[in-house]
């Protein structure tokens, strides 16, 4: 039988006290997914950078839980590209989640299926509610500090990676004449449907 749980996020790292599962994403973890190919290339073979971290809390994936967790991505660029998470829908597609930025500066990098695109600037105190239908990636646009997030979904919702990983999302977050601009993807694809 279960019971209630507590957990503490300490200063400054804010890695949770209980943490069940560490994922660690490597720039080679996200090919085809940054415009500049070259520079992608280049910064893999010259040492694949770490892009970013999930301090993951495990629950049951079932409806009634809430799976929670801790979101670290750091700063850096591809090309003029900032470093991201690799984004996702989630499988159950009617799911929402809600992420709380603890530290840093970022954006989330938000879409439906049926063509609405939207982002959001994420600084410290900050709540952001992704509605149901919504797939979502992290940007950390810091020069030197990361951006930190806990978030927090149902337990059946999934993830959908393979969507994202096929088409990209419709808007990049990049750096121009020295400041974040968010530009249409131009490599962006519409997902390919199977033949009836």
């Amino acid at each position: 039988m279960d019971q209630p749980f507590t957990f503490t996020l300490p200063f400054p790292d804010l890695v949770p006290s209980r943490v069940d599962n560490h994922i660690q994403r490597r720039l080679s973890a996200m090919r085809g997914q940054f415009l500049d190919q070259k520079a992608y290339e280049e910064m893999v073979a010259a040492g694949d950078p770490l892009l970013y971290e999930v301090y993951e809390i495990h629950r049951p994936e079932v409806e009634g839980e809430m799976l929670m967790g801790i979101s670290v991505v750091h700063p850096g660029k591809v090309g003029d590209e900032f470093y991201m998470t690799k984004g996702h829908f989630h499988t159950v597609l009617d799911t929402a989640e809600v992420y709380y930025v603890l530290k840093g500066e970022g954006c989330m990098v938000m879409e439906t299926p049926e063509g609405d695109a939207h982002v959001e600037m994420l600084s410290p105190g900050k709540v952001l509610y992704v509605p149901p239908r919504w797939a979502h990636r992290s940007v950390c646009t810091g020069r030197q500090e990361d951006l930190v997030t806990f978030f927090i979904y149902p337990g059946n919702a999934g993830h959908d990676y393979g969507t994202i990983e096929q088409q990209g999302f419709r808007k990049l977050v990049v750096e121009k004449d020295g400041r974040v601009a968010v530009v249409d993807n131009p490599r962006w694809q519409p997902a390919q449907k199977e033949a009836a």
